[in-house]
């Protein structure tokens, strides 16, 4: 069988015959008299697209045979259209020859070689022997960049094994009996490889490497290549000309715009903190002296709207006092939250056992110890009953 993609890479269509269809498992896998469907190498995805009518959803290789997966069995067997799925194709030759830079790009600058990849629908892999600093990282992504702008042929071919002798690969040869293809990136990189790339550098258009991170023996790189890397730079940019706009500032302000912005939420949480606090202990006493007075405690029932934080720092400092219980809700559009404390002095009345009830009654869920329990309900209508409850409980010990 002609493998047209490695004669072309950037064959999108061609006419071709089925010889063979084998049924399997409910699809059919058919082989064609030549194909220009990859049937994935190397790391790199197989090609999908269509033959004829017909999608292809998967194409692989089997003893030197390549088998096209459709979910149909063919209506026509001869002069078929067939068409790749570009998209996916330049995707991977991308990814796939992006990877081959970054890997010679370490090694050209570091001698630090690749020891894995992986080429991901969404980020690519590269893992580089050795703990790389951010400085090296940054220069091979810039070095890989250059290479791009320099525009290098990119070959792809099976050397004799006289050549194959004479040829310094950057990695070991792989262990086998079947011809051996090589792609040379003219003058920067030559390595084993039998997948599918672009014939010049130029077609990466642009390589980013999004974070690096320490992995086994060396370092893992994530990269995007390609049309992956400039529709993320796009994206970058509308989010930052977004930032720009929100903070009134060019983008050499942006970062001092940021701190700023820092700056000032973190003095009005400062300063909201303190009015909290002084707000609570001005309430404390007002609320300690209207309380309700059922034995010798005082009972302070009392319903808020939002600010679950302030009530939980107002409650904390009314049970300071001895001989306080404090049945607290919270009202939060729909929600509602029930908090139950009392005084450390206060041994017979168990605020888990009084919350247990109470909590019912707003349809919610929660628990705690004797002296605090809370939790959340979605019936904020009932929350009066619920306090009620939990009264009434209180005035029956």
């Amino acid at each position: 069988m002609e493998q047209l993609y490695y004669e072309n890479p950037y064959l999108k269509e061609f006419t071709a015959n089925i010889i063979d269809a084998k049924e399997i498992d409910g699809k059919f896998h058919l082989i064609l008299d030549n194909t220009a469907f990859f049937p994935g190498g190397g790391g790199q995805w197989c090609d999908t697209g269509k033959i004829g009518n017909l999608y292809v959803l998967e194409v692989y290789e089997k003893e030197n045979t390549i088998y096209h997966v459709v979910s149909t069995a063919p209506s026509q067997m001869t002069d078929l259209k067939c068409v790749i799925d570009w998209n996916t194709r330049i995707d991977g030759m991308q990814q796939h020859l992006g990877q081959h830079v970054l890997s010679g790009s370490f090694f050209n600058l570091f001698n630090a070689n690749t020891f894995a990849i992986h080429l991901g629908a969404d980020i690519s892999t590269v893992d580089i022997l050795g703990n790389l600093t951010e400085e090296q990282v940054r220069e091979a992504e810039r070095l890989t960049n250059k290479i791009i702008g320099d525009n290098v042929p990119v070959l792809s071919f099976i050397p004799s094994e006289e050549e194959l002798k004479n040829i310094k690969l950057r990695r070991a040869l792989p262990n086998t009996e079947e011809d051996i293809r090589v792609v040379h990136i003219k003058g920067f990189d030559i390595n084993a490889c039998c997948g599918l790339h672009p014939t010049s550098t130029k077609d990466l258009r642009l390589i980013k490497i999004k974070r690096f991170t320490k992995h086994k023996e060396g370092t893992r790189i994530e990269f995007l290549a390609g049309n992956r890397a400039v529709e993320d730079t796009l994206k970058k940019d509308e989010l930052f000309s977004s930032i720009c706009s929100y903070l009134s500032c060019n983008e050499n302000e942006a970062l001092n715009g940021i701190k700023n912005l820092n700056a000032s939420l973190k003095y009005a949480n400062d300063t909201n903190k303190s009015l909290n606090t002084l707000l609570a202990n001005y309430q404390v006493k007002d609320l300690i002296d209207n309380a309700e007075n059922i034995s010798n405690y005082k009972v302070i029932k009392q319903i808020f709207d939002g600010d679950m934080k302030y009530v939980n720092t107002l409650t904390s400092k009314l049970v300071e006092n001895d001989n306080i219980i404090a049945l607290m809700a919270v009202k939060n559009g729909e929600k509602a939250n029930l908090l139950f404390s009392c005084s450390k002095n206060i041994k017979d009345i168990k605020m888990n056992e009084l919350f247990k009830d109470a909590i019912a009654a707003i349809d919610g869920r929660g628990g705690g110890s004797p002296f605090q329990a809370q939790g959340a309900g979605k019936n904020n209508e009932n929350l009066e009953k619920a306090l009620e409850i939990a009264l009434t409980k209180i005035k029956n010990f």
